[in-house]
């Protein structure tokens, strides 16, 4: 007897088929400015296991999954030492907000519901402010001998990225809400940290300054 369909009757789509993939954007280009490497592995995760058609297949690769979580393990790491975890940040300050275009912008294609450069520019550039707050967060901090602010921000940002990024894949539109309220917070807390921020540049400055000095005083004698 044969087998009679009934056109009008599908399988359910992904969770984030039918939801315009801007928020998922805004998203990981937030996430991108603190943690890149997470973004990739974890996307590429949640694509791999079937939560979501919203990322590519790029993403998705076994050696792509390898690499960012090899290099997530290493930032989890530097990111919770003082100075190191700035340097770490200088290092990334392109590093950062490219992989949030990249994202987007591959998000974008896999959707094919927002142009690739739109979707890239606002990847990119949220991922950049939220990098500079970062940042500036840790400069501030680094100003205060004890190591145990760093430690407790960095698991912080850690879980953070990892919760919202979760929350993405079943209400991206309040995820993407949580996000703009943390990087308007961050901002806020930036400007109110400046003096602290500019402090740590002169010390940094100072003791370049002296370790060159200290090469230069041997060769004078």
């Amino acid at each position: 007897m044969p087998t009679i369909t009934n056109p009008h009757l599908s399988v359910p789509p992904p969770i984030l088929a039918t939801v315009s993939v801007l928020p998922l954007i805004f998203t990981a280009g937030w996430a991108s400015g603190i943690n890149a490497y997470a973004v990739v592995f974890l996307l590429g995760l949640f694509g791999r296991v079937g939560f979501t058609d919203a990322v590519p297949p790029g993403l998705q690769r076994t050696d792509v999954l390898i690499a960012a979580g090899v290099l997530f393990l290493i930032e989890a790491f530097a990111d919770k030492i003082p100075y190191l975890d700035s340097f770490w940040d200088a290092l990334h300050t392109v590093v950062r907000p490219a992989s949030g275009a990249v994202v987007a912008g591959l998000l974008a294609g896999q959707s094919d519901s927002l142009p690739t450069m739109f979707a890239a520019a606002v990847g990119g550039t949220t991922a950049l402010l939220s990098h500079l707050v970062k940042a500036g967060t840790r400069m501030a901090i680094n100003t205060s001998p004890e190591p145990i602010t760093n430690i407790a921000m960095s698991t912080a940002e850690d879980l953070g990225v990892g919760a919202i990024l979760g929350l993405a894949m079943v209400a991206p539109v309040l995820a993407a809400s949580i996000a703009g309220i943390a990087l308007l917070i961050g901002l806020v807390v930036v400007y109110l940290c400046f003096s602290r921020i500019r402090r740590y540049l002169r010390r940094r400055r100072e003791r370049r300054e002296e370790r060159r000095a200290s090469r230069l005083t041997p060769a004078l004698e």
